[in-house]
Formats: C-alpha cells, structure tokens, sequence
C-alpha cells in the first residue's frame, strides 16, 4: 500500500513568521500555512505531518523518521539551505520525493543565499511564491503519488 502522508519540515526562524521581516516573508504566520498545507493535502487525499525546529538534528530525525510512513517531503531548510550538509545527506539517504520551497526569491537576493545544498536532492524547488508555494510543493507530490 501506497504511503498517504507527507511531511512539512520548516526550519530555523520560520516559527517567526508573521512577525520576522513582514516585507521579505510576508504576514502570513507558520501555523496558518501548515493549516493551508493540511487542507492542499486533504483535498488530494493525504494526510500531513508539520515539524518546525531551529535545531539540525531535529530536522534530521523527522526525515529520518518520514521513511516509515511518508511518502514524500516539503522542507523550506530556513538557513540551514546554505549551511548543512547533513541535512540533503538525510533526504537522498531516506528515498522519498522531496521538493524545497523558499517563501522569498533567494535568487533576489544576497549572494549567499543563491546556493542551497538541499536543492541537488529535491526534484522541484519552489522559490518566490510565498505560502502558495507550499501548496504547489503539495499538488506536485500528489501528481506524483497518484
């Protein structure tokens, strides 16, 4: 049987938002886009699983623990894109599909910020779109599900 749960990891400082930096990130708080990823989801079919943590290993043990019963992963790594290794270790090392969203266009932005280690794992990055984009992440993954 197929897996109908995906996994919604946030990373660091994007429990802030709503709050951090309105003109980057924009109002919209962590918790009404995990109740607008939950309903994406539903409406698809699946069911959903949010972890938001600023620590690494927490993130690595909810991707690690997404391999018995998810089928796919949404992560925005927050600033650990540019910074962990271990991170896109723990996706390609679980198996399942994974695609980054970023709410801002970090191409627009500093320098360091164009490069993210998770995107050579993720088979779709989403950069740009705000919370919207977490929604496409979902209705790409159900594409690929069904």
């Amino acid at each position: 049987m197929t897996q109908r749960r995906l996994l919604l990891l946030n990373g660091p400082n994007l429990n802030l938002l709503g709050t951090r930096q309105p003109e980057i990130y924009g109002a919209t708080t962590l918790a009404q886009i995990e109740q607008q990823v939950a309903a994406t989801a539903a409406e698809h079919g699946l069911d959903l699983r949010a972890v938001q943590s600023n620590h690494e290993g927490a993130l690595i043990d909810a991707i690690h623990a997404a391999r018995a019963d998810c089928a796919g992963i949404i992560i925005n790594p927050g600033g650990y894109s540019h910074t962990s290794v271990a991170i896109p270790d723990a996706l390609a090392a679980v198996e399942l599909p994974v695609v980054e969203v970023h709410l801002s266009n970090v191409h627009r932005r500093e320098p360091f910020r164009h490069h993210s280690y998770v995107s050579a794992v993720a088979e779709v990055v989403i950069a740009g779109a705000g919370p919207l984009g977490y929604r496409f992440a979902v209705a790409h993954l159900a594409g690929r599900l069904s």
